[in-house]
C-alpha cells in the first residue's frame, strides 16, 4: 500500500497491472479477471479482460448482504417540490429489483439500451441501476432536452425501451417532458417498442395507447429481478457529450474498470469513508451525476444527496449551506460556477452565518476553469481545503488532483494539482513532442488511459480513433491547452480553441480571465478571440457584476482593460469589455464560448439544445453590438 501520492503515482505508472490489480480486489467479481491490462487490440484497450461481475450488486446488493441495509442510501432533497425523503440501502434494493422486473417484463434483456429521460428524482436512479442489474445498457438524456437531440440519441442508440417522467420542476414551475418524448420519437427513424411514464403529481401526461405505460402499473405487474452476471468489458452505460453534430459522440463506459476506479477515488481522492455523506451538486444527466451522484459514493458504501434545485434562488443563496447543515455533509462536489452564482448573489458569505456547517471538510470543483478568484472567495468563507479537480465526460473521474485520502498536497491557486494515479499526463506541441515545464501546450495523455475512460465511442470506433487518437499520435488529445509548472503542478487555460493568436502572439483568453475576474466587482467574466482583419484575431470580455455595485459600468470596464494590459501586457490588446446581466451557459454549468464567438463574428449560429437560457445569447448580442461587434 502506498502512503505518499509520489508512490502511488509512481506505482500506477511503473507497474499499471499491480496497482489496479489491488485496487480490483476491493471489488466483488463472479470471477476473476484473467488480465488486468489487455493491449492485444492497440489502440482498444480494455481492463479485467475475462472478469465477470455486477454493477448493480456492488454498488446495493453488497451492502444489504453486509448488514448495512439499514443505513441510508440516497436523501432526496428537493426545494422545487417542498421535499426531503432518506431511502435505506434495502428500500433501494426494493425499488431496484422490481424496475428490473418491470424491464424484464417488456422485454429488456442484456446488452439491450433503454433511454431514460427525467429529473432529478429517485426512480431516475432506481431506472439506471436497475439497467445495470439486468446487464441492460442505459443512456440517460438530461430531462428537458430539446427534441430533435434527443431524436438523434434515440437514433444512435436504438433503445428497446424509453423511460420518462411527466414533467420535471424548475423554480418557474413545471416543465412537460411528454410532448417532448413524443416529438422526439415522431423524428426519429428508430421507434422504441415501450415508453415507461412516471407521472409526478405536479403535472399528469397523457398516455398513447399500445405504447406507454404507468410506471406504478409497471411495478404491479412485476416481481424482483436478480443480478444479471456479464463482463468485465460489457457496456454499462452510453453518456452524449453535449452540443454533438453529424453523428453523435456517445462516451461508453464499461463495468469492470468503471467499479474498480470509481471505488478507488472516493477513498483516494475525495477521502470519504464508508456511511459519510458525499454530496455532489450536479445532474444525473451529466457525467458527475453518473460518477459521483449515483456510482462512486454507492460503490463505497456512502450516503449520496439526489438534489433537485439550484444554488441560488432556491429559495436563497443560503440554499447549499441549508442542505449540508440538514443532512451533515461531509464533502460537497460541485462546479465553479455554482459558486460563481453565490457569489454574485451573496458576495460577503453572509448566508454561510446562518448554518452550522462545520460537518463540511471538503469542497472539491470541477467542470470549468476555477479560477484563483473564485477560489480564494471560497476558501476565505468556508475555511477549509478547496480543492479544483480536472475532468472529462470521456474520462468518468479526475485527470488531475489533489487525492486527499493519500496525502493532502499545497495547494496552488489556478491548478488542479498533479495528475491522478493512472494518467500519464504530458504538455505536447502540435507535433506531439514534449514541451518544457513552464511552456504552454497542448495536454496530452499517453495511452493507455487507466480504467473507467472511455474504451471507445457507441458502436463507433472509427470516429474514437479520429476524435481523441489520431492528432498527437500515441496520446489522448484532451482537447485541453495548459502548462506543467517545475514542480509538476498542471494549470488547464481553456479548450485548445480558445488560444487565441494576436498578430503573431499566441495568448490564452483563460489567463485573461484569471486577471479580470481579480476585479473586486466582476461575479465572473468570459473572454473570447474574435476575427480582426488587421491582428487575425483580437479578444473581447463580457464580464457580470456582483449583486448591489453601483459603480457605473463604464468605469468598471476601463479598470478591467488596465488591469489586463498591467498584467499580461499591452500585446493581449482587451480593449473591448462589455457589462451583461449573466453569461449564456449549459445546464451543466459551462459557458458557451463557441457560440459567443459565433455572434461576435457575424456568424450564424444555432442555440445549442444544452442552454440554460436562450435570452443570455440575446444579452451578448446586443452588448457586442454596444462595442463595436460585429465589425461591419
Amino acid at each position: 500500500m502506498y502512503t505518499s501520492y509520489q508512490d502511488a503515482y509512481r506505482l500506477s505508472m511503473e507497474n499499471r497491472d499491480a496497482f489496479w490489480s489491488e485496487a480490483a480486489g476491493k471489488i466483488q467479481w463472479e470471477k476473476k479477471w484473467d488480465k488486468v491490462l489487455d493491449d492485444t487490440r492497440k489502440p482498444f484497450y480494455r481492463w479485467f479482460t475475462g472478469g465477470r461481475l455486477n454493477t448493480c450488486y456492488n454498488a446495493i446488493d453488497y451492502h444489504v448482504a453486509n448488514g448495512r441495509g439499514g443505513q441510508t442510501a440516497i436523501i432526496y432533497d428537493s426545494p422545487v417540490t417542498g421535499t426531503v425523503k432518506k431511502i435505506t440501502y434495502g428500500e433501494f434494493l426494493h425499488e431496484v429489483s422490481l424496475v428490473a422486473g418491470m424491464l424484464k417484463n417488456l422485454g429488456v434483456a442484456k446488452g439491450d439500451r433503454v433511454i431514460i429521460y427525467m429529473p432529478m428524482i429517485p426512480e431516475t436512479m432506481y431506472a439506471m441501476l436497475a439497467c445495470a442489474r439486468i446487464g441492460a445498457v442505459h443512456s440517460v438524456v438530461f430531462g428537458g432536452f430539446a427534441p430533435n437531440e434527443l431524436a438523434v440519441r434515440i437514433e444512435d442508440a436504438k433503445p428497446k425501451v424509453m423511460i420518462s417522467s411527466s414533467c420535471g420542476i424548475e423554480p418557474k414551475g413545471a416543465i412537460a417532458y411528454k410532448p417532448l418524448l413524443d416529438k422526439a420519437i415522431e423524428l426519429s427513424s428508430h421507434k422504441p417498442e415501450r415508453c415507461v411514464i412516471h407521472q409526478r403529481p405536479q403535472l399528469k401526461a397523457e398516455l398513447t395507447a399500445g405504447r406507454d405505460l404507468d410506471w406504478n402499473e409497471g411495478l404491479k405487474a412485476a416481481k424482483p429481478a436478480g443480478c444479471v452476471t456479464v463482463e468485465a468489458t460489457d457496456p454499462l452505460y452510453i453518456l452524449y457529450t453535449s452540443g454533438t453534430t453529424g453523428k453523435p459522440k456517445g462516451v461508453m463506459r464499461d463495468n469492470g474498470g468503471h467499479a474498480v476506479a470509481l471505488r478507488w477515488t472516493m477513498e483516494n481522492i475525495y477521502n470519504v469513508k464508508p456511511g459519510d455523506v458525499y454530496w455532489a451538486a450536479s445532474d444525473v444527466g451529466w457525467v458527475v451525476g453518473h460518477s459521483y451522484i449515483v456510482y462512486g459514493p454507492l460503490f463505497y458504501g456512502c450516503t449520496t444527496i439526489l438534489y433537485e434545485g439550484k444554488p441560488v434562488g432556491t429559495p436563497d443563496p443560503g440554499a447549499f449551506w441549508r442542505v449540508i447543515s440538514e443532512h451533515d455533509v461531509k464533502v460537497l462536489f460541485t462546479a465553479p460556477t455554482a459558486f460563481r452564482a453565490i457569489k454574485k448573489e451573496d458576495p460577503t458569505g453572509s448566508f454561510v452565518k446562518k448554518y452550522d456547517i462545520s460537518c463540511l471538510k471538503h469542497l472539491f470543483l470541477a467542470g470549468e476553469r476555477l479560477d484563483p478568484d473564485t477560489y480564494h472567495w471560497a476558501s476565505d468563507l468556508l475555511k477549509i481545503p478547496v480543492i479544483d479537480h480536472w475532468w472529462q465526460t470521456e474520462t468518468g473521474w479526475a485527470i488531475a488532483a489533489n487525492c486527499m485520502g493519500i496525502e493532502q498536497l499545497p495547494v496552488k491557486a489556478g491548478s488542479p494539482t498533479k495528475p491522478a494515479p493512472g494518467f500519464d499526463v504530458h504538455i505536447i506541441d502540435e507535433a506531439a513532442k514534449e514541451l518544457p515545464k513552464g511552456k504552454e501546450g497542448v495536454i496530452g495523455i499517453r495511452l493507455p488511459l487507466p480504467p473507467a475512460c472511455l474504451p471507445t465511442l457507441w458502436e463507433n470506433d472509427e470516429g474514437f480513433v479520429s476524435s481523441y487518437l489520431t492528432e498527437y499520435p500515441g496520446y489522448y488529445a484532451t482537447g485541453d491547452g495548459g502548462y506543467m509548472d517545475k514542480d509538476g503542478y498542471i494549470y488547464i487555460m481553456g479548450r485548445v480553441d480558445d488560444v487565441i493568436n494576436v498578430a503573431g502572439h499566441r495568448l490564452s483568453t483563460g489567463g485573461m480571465e484569471e486577471v479580470v475576474a481579480k476585479h473586486k466587482d466582476v461575479a465572473e467574466c468570459a473572454v473570447i478571440g474574435v476575427n480582426d482583419v488587421l491582428k487575425g484575431q483580437v479578444p473581447i470580455g463580457f464580464v457580470v457584476l456582483k449583486a448591489g455595485v453601483t459603480k457605473a459600468a463604464e468605469e468598471i470596464t476601463k479598470e478591467v482593460v488596465a488591469m489586463v494590459r498591467g498584467e499580461i501586457g499591452a500585446l493581449a490588446c482587451l480593449k473591448d469589455v462589455a457589462v451583461v446581466p449573466r453569461l449564456p451557459k449549459t445546464r451543466s454549468g459551462k459557458i458557451l464560448r463557441s457560440t459567443m464567438r459565433k455572434i461576435a463574428d457575424g456568424q450564424e449560429y444555432k442555440t445549442p439544445s444544452t442552454i440554460e437560457d436562450p435570452a443570455a445569447l440575446q444579452e451578448i448580442e446586443g452588448a457586442a453590438k454596444t462595442i463595436g461587434y460585429p465589425k461591419e
